[in-house]
């Protein structure tokens, strides 16, 4: 380097500090981009997509070729600077020189050029992808030995470059990215997609109308009583029994029931009745939702009775109770109507139907009552207790309050809840 002038010397410093923050922008661009997205954009058949995905197949090979004209490139600015400290300051310039060139590529070539890699990922990567793929032809042989050596040196860890970790998303990270997709997505939307999201750990159970509450017609009925239940009957579908409901004959559509109403009135009878009786579709109690939702779909059902594993009628499903939990209920107004079962008091505490579901009291009420154990605020609390109370009392469950206020038939029928927030804000 003799025979080349200083100030020569300090451009081909600046180049090679400019070549070094160029290794090490394309480094954090393409391994900070955003995959999902890359590989949207490879299956839309963009080009420079599909080179960086190319490059990313074999992340050892990649890192490697960077490493590889990273260092080449910061020895070499090394050299230049040592060699220019020594000219101007003599001995004491290569102190010089060393601090100096580390505070310069340091600020230069590593910090700035990284953060910006970071915050655009793809606008460093894809035309930094163009020199890297060029780079990789030439200097292959050199890539291939360095990450045959790196590679052997992993063996004996027990890692191999097979082992590329797959960028998959776990339901609860999936719901995260939905969360914060506020800008790209209404409310609604993110809140049926979550929905979705959950319906794999929900069981037919947590949606069907119990046993208790199935409106059904005892067949054995004086037939005066029969057909006044079906004419004023609120459902499309009506379960026919006898006796008890564990005696189910099948399901009486409102539309069948009125046609042979309508078309002879002497003929309505419990004969008629009961040939246009359809079939029941059972349901093993603990089926998921989601694969009830395609059994519905496979079957074309939109009914079915939830039987435990004795045969005995536990409670019954519709499609709507699913998709509900879906898409919200179905109401005739956008506005939330206060539920008959969850009244809230002037004074801030709650009312509340024992029957309720827990999960519904939850979802109205934003609270967090355990969900992993029985389905209605009854059982709940019927569990805490481990006894069925015979008076009122209080008790607290998930730091909620609560009053038992009444009693009957062995069921708790009401009681009254202080939400934790009034609970705190009154210093109980």
């Amino acid at each position: 380097m003799d025979d080349i002038s200083t100030s020569a010397l300090f451009i081909i410093l600046g180049v090679l500090i400019l070549i070094s923050g160029y290794f090490s922008g394309s480094e954090t661009g393409i391994m900070s981009i955003n995959r999902y997205r890359l590989k949207h954009l490879v299956k839309e058949n963009n080009k420079a997509a599909k080179r960086v995905d190319q490059l990313l197949n074999r992340p050892d090979r990649l890192i490697g070729l960077i490493l590889i004209g990273n260092n080449l490139v910061n020895i070499g600015a090394s050299a230049v600077a040592t060699v220019i400290g020594m000219r101007l300051m003599g001995d004491a310039g290569i102190v010089v020189a060393t601090f100096a060139l580390t505070l310069v590529i340091l600020i230069f070539s590593e910090v700035t050029p990284k953060t910006l890699a970071a915050l655009y990922p793809e606008k460093v990567a894809f035309p930094s992808s163009v020199v890297l793929a060029i780079l990789l032809k030439i200097l292959f042989p050199f890539v291939v030995a360095v990450s045959w050596i790196t590679n052997g040196m992993l063996r004996l860890f027990g890692i191999t470059p097979e082992q590329i970790e797959e960028h998959s998303l776990s339901k609860e990270e999936l719901k995260t990215v939905v969360s914060e997709s506020s800008a790209l997505f209404p409310t609604h939307h993110q809140d049926m997609l979550t929905s979705i999201l959950d319906l794999e750990q929900m069981k037919v159970e947590d949606v069907m109308v119990p046993r208790n509450e199935i409106i059904a017609i005892d067949i054995n009925d004086d037939w005066k009583d029969i057909s006044k239940q079906l004419m004023h009957a609120q459902h499309t579908r009506i379960l026919l029994y006898r006796d008890q409901i564990d005696d189910a004959v099948g399901f009486i559509h409102a539309r069948d029931a009125f046609r042979l109403l309508m078309s002879s009135k002497e003929q309505f009878d419990k004969s008629s009745l009961l040939r246009a009786v359809r079939e029941i579709y059972y349901i093993p109690e603990g089926t998921p939702l989601t694969t009830q939702l395609l059994k519905f779909q496979q079957s074309k059902e939109r009914i079915g009775i939830v039987v435990d594993e004795y045969g005995d009628i536990q409670g019954l499903v519709t499609l709507e109770d699913i998709l509900e939990e879906v898409v919200g209920d179905f109401t005739t107004t956008q506005s939330k109507a206060p539920s008959e079962e969850i009244i809230v008091q002037e004074d801030g505490t709650v009312l509340v139907d024992g029957g309720v579901n827990v999960r519904d009291l939850n979802k109205e009420m934003n609270w967090e009552f355990p969900l992993d154990g029985p389905k209605t605020l009854s059982g709940l609390i019927v569990e805490y207790l481990e006894d069925i109370p015979d008076s009122a009392l209080s008790l607290k469950i998930s730091g909620y309050p609560i009053e038992v206020l009444e009693i009957k038939e062995n069921m708790i029928k009401l009681v009254r809840i202080h939400p934790l927030n009034r609970v705190n804000a009154t210093g109980n």
